[in-house]
């Protein structure tokens, strides 16, 4: 007994440790995204901008790199938790925010925005409406195919099913879109290419404070829901004796994932491997998968590599941006070789 005290107060002591290191990373990176970028700004310039915001740091610090910070900080949170989700409630290591379609729905919304209604849609309208309308188009399609999936989750009992499913649905939407895009304008299709590259910039006060809401009321249904994934890891059938409803866990799953990867997709575009990747780092250090520990620590490590990613996007010192989906994507693959190479019989354990 007194031996299984020992482990279990070094384990608690190795996570202690773990996250305060990525509190402190989050915190240097936040600070790093705020100070560089295309215009170089000193530690001064940022102090003096606190006093006066009229002047050109000021603008540039308040009006642009703080919201694009903030909006790292909550994607990366939210992207990360919606990805170890679908991994847990899936049983599959490969699972993401978007394997149900979800990402796939809110390019669709977006699309018959800006390709389906490109002739009778002027460019200029749907400049002067601002990212408004793309967000509410890829809310809608995300809302739609999470209805869909959520009534084929009641009727369906197999959760691999659905998964096909889902997959199938995702597919199924990109044929549409690439048809869509074969008939489009110019000046439409190029501004949807451009939303697909994701972007963190685009993002402004008014609607960095929706989607926070929407991330925050995510990651909280989430934080609530750590019991039943830790229940969901053992089966199905274990997880009923254990007195777990398959069908309110599910539906509050898909909920909170729907409402985390959508949020971030409307305002942001699609942002891949955040969500496949971010679950295996933490595991790797963690060496466990109760979710009340993993959970937290997906919303740091999530936040710290959007931030690290958005940083490298920006090319410190230069005038290029590059698109931070290519920056994600660069990151992740080499995670998602890993897992597939190490983990060919992929096990959780408690």
């Amino acid at each position: 007994m007194k031996k299984d005290f020992q482990g279990i107060k070094s384990v608690d002591v190795r996570n202690t440790g773990f996250f305060i290191s990525l509190a402190l990373t989050v915190l240097v990176l936040f600070i790093l995204d705020i100070l560089f970028g295309s215009v170089s700004l000193s530690l001064s310039d940022i102090a003096g901008a606190f006093h006066d915001r009229s002047d050109v740091a000021g603008m540039i610090i308040f009006k642009f790199r703080l919201p694009k910070a903030v909006t790292a900080v909550l994607a990366g949170a939210a992207l990360s938790v919606s990805g170890l989700m679908m991994q847990t409630l899936f049983r599959n290591p490969l699972a993401g925010p978007y394997v149900l379609g979800i990402s796939s729905g809110a390019s669709l919304g977006v699309a018959v925005v800006l390709l389906g209604f490109s002739a009778f849609i002027p460019a200029a309208f749907v400049k002067s409406s601002g990212a408004w309308l793309i967000a509410a188009a890829s809310w809608a399609g995300a809302g739609s195919i999470m209805l869909l999936i959520m009534f084929i989750s009641i009727r369906v009992k197999d959760i691999l099913t659905v998964l096909i499913i889902g997959i199938m649905l995702a597919s199924g939407i990109t044929a549409v879109v690439s048809i869509m895009q074969y008939f489009s304008s110019e000046t439409m299709l190029k501004s949807y290419v451009i939303w697909t590259m994701g972007s963190l910039g685009n993002v402004d006060s008014a609607q960095l404070r929706v989607m926070a809401i929407c991330i925050i009321a995510g990651l909280a249904l989430a934080l609530s829901a750590s019991k039943m994934l830790n229940a969901l890891l053992l089966g199905d059938t274990y997880a009923m004796t254990l007195g777990t409803n398959l069908k309110r866990a599910r539906i509050l799953i898909f909920i909170s994932t729907s409402l985390l990867a959508g949020t971030v997709t409307a305002f942001c575009g699609p942002i891949g491997f955040i969500g496949i990747a971010v679950p295996h780092i933490v595991k790797f250090f963690l060496r466990t998968s109760n979710h009340s520990v993993l959970l937290p620590a997906s919303i740091l490590a999530g936040s710290a590599i959007l931030l690290l990613s958005d940083l490298i996007s920006q090319m410190p010192g230069s005038e290029t941006i590059l698109p931070v989906n290519a920056i994600t994507s660069l990151t992740g693959i080499p995670v998602i070789i890993w897992v597939i190479l190490k983990n060919r019989e992929y096990r959780f354990s408690i």
